[in-house]
């Protein structure tokens, strides 16, 4: 009787490697919807980021609703147009703040709030909300990653100066999700890891005297230490995850590592060692590493740059006249092109793994954004936002939603509540709604 997936495994180059065979029926209910314990298969979260926004005329189905037309610059997301969702039309109101160029946008759309005067994040972004509720039975609470080599790329803020560094490269992010400490849950032998048990009783004996260190500090210093052991508590629970032998997932392969390119931002670079991210990260949510992430195709004053150029995107968004002919900037548009093959190449990585009765990217829900509109003038009206994926038949795909100037935060908040977040209304100023789009709840 088969009691777990079987893998093929053998040696490559003198390291061990495993390759998984196809999702076996007697893992899963009748239905093909839940584990055959009964254990519901797990909703990811993910958000997807791209710098400098996009060209409206090559960009914007004239189409609202279902089966809306492929653009030109859409055209890398033509095989799963019927499982992404697409939102146009949706503004940012700062209430008076200055418009921080390409700050203002995309700290709305994952906060709720304009940024005003230095500090940026005054809320935690949306992952982190999330995360708050799915995250905490997992190895990693959240993973980020930059395809740009930039670890201070990442967007996930939980306030003002407590970011979450991102992974910079295909190399470190294999090692920290399938390094020594991970744990095949398919493994008929599963051993817990003796540095992890150190760690974790070198954390207990913090804990059980910290009432003795925290007694004679003044208030800001006991509020400070409350923030700090919560912090510790949260990491006592993961690290208690890998003392405990994980639930057989049908899903979950170790995949081979991949040869990266040096990390930079150089196109060809960005675009290979993306793809290979992303495969590492579709693998670490089959396993159930995590349920959470965040993934930055480019920075949002992007950094990217052509071959042999030293001129990044953002500066040609500057630079660049108008085509007479046209009646567009090209090159702009050639880069904003080469973001939706990233974005295309990540759906498709994610749906490429059969989970259940679809594949992870069915229980995955995928939100992507830019941070401007048009970029030249960092036009924060109409920014464009993607949702891919339906979360376990949570959500409707495939639509396209017109906004008509109403707050980027209903779509915000309509993927707090699908996540299960308890929020009933989300932003401030203007910026605050209780009206989630309810065209697109299944």
């Amino acid at each position: 009787m088969i009691r777990r997936r079987n893998v093929l495994r053998g040696m490559l180059g003198g390291a061990a490697v495993s390759v998984g065979l196809p999702f076996l029926d007697c893992f899963l209910d009748t239905n093909g919807t839940a584990l055959a314990s009964g254990a519901a298969l797990p909703v990811r979260f993910g958000t997807w980021t791209w710098g400098c926004g996009m060209t409206s005329a090559r960009f914007v189905p004239q189409t609202i609703g279902a089966d809306y037309e492929i653009t030109p610059e859409l055209k890398a997301i033509a095989p799963l147009k019927k499982k992404v969702s697409l939102f146009t039309g949706f503004n940012v109101q700062t209430d008076g703040r200055e418009n921080k160029g390409h700050q203002t946008g995309p700290v709305t759309i994952r906060t709720g709030t304009a940024p005003s005067g230095t500090v940026y994040y005054e809320r935690p972004t949306i992952d982190i909300l999330i995360s708050d509720v799915i995250g905490t039975d997992t190895r990693f609470r959240s993973l980020e990653m930059a395809a740009t080599g930039n670890p201070e790329h990442s967007y996930s803020v939980r306030s003002a100066g407590v970011v979450s560094p991102a992974v910079p490269s295909p190399a470190a992010l294999y090692e920290r999700v399938f390094g020594p400490d991970f744990q095949d849950p398919n493994s008929g032998n599963f051993k817990p890891d003796p540095k992890i048990m150190v760690r974790n009783s070198v954390l207990s004996a913090v804990k059980d005297e910290r009432e003795d260190f925290v007694n004679g500090l003044g208030a800001a210093d006991k509020a400070r230490m409350d923030q700090y052991f919560t912090s510790v508590r949260q990491l006592e629970q993961q690290l208690d995850l890998q003392l405990q032998k994980p639930e057989p997932l049908g899903a979950c392969s170790i995949p081979q590592q991949g040869e990266q390119m040096t990390p930079g931002t150089e196109i060809t670079a960005v675009s290979h060692n993306h793809q290979l991210m992303a495969m590492i990260l579709a693998h670490a949510l089959a396993c159930n590493q995590t349920k959470v992430f965040n993934m930055v195709f480019s920075d949002w004053t992007s950094s990217l740059r052509r071959q042999g150029s030293s001129e990044t995107a953002h500066a040609t968004t500057h630079n660049e006249p108008n085509d007479a002919k046209l009646g567009y900037q090209v090159e702009v548009s050639w880069f904003v092109e080469q973001a939706m093959n990233g974005w295309g190449t990540f759906l498709a990585t994610l749906d490429s793994i059969p989970e259940g009765a679809g594949t992870l990217l069915d229980n995955t829900i995928v939100f992507a954004h830019s941070d401007t509109q048009f970029a030249r003038a960092h036009t924060i009206e109409g920014i464009p936002m993607m949702v891919a994926g339906s979360g376990g038949g949570r959500l409707k795909t495939g639509l396209h939603m017109a906004g008509n100037g109403e707050p980027v935060t209903r779509v915000g908040l309509t993927l707090q509540q699908v996540m299960r977040v308890p929020v009933n209304r989300w932003g401030t100023g203007s910026m605050e709604t209780s009206k989630p789009v309810s065209e697109i709840l299944a």
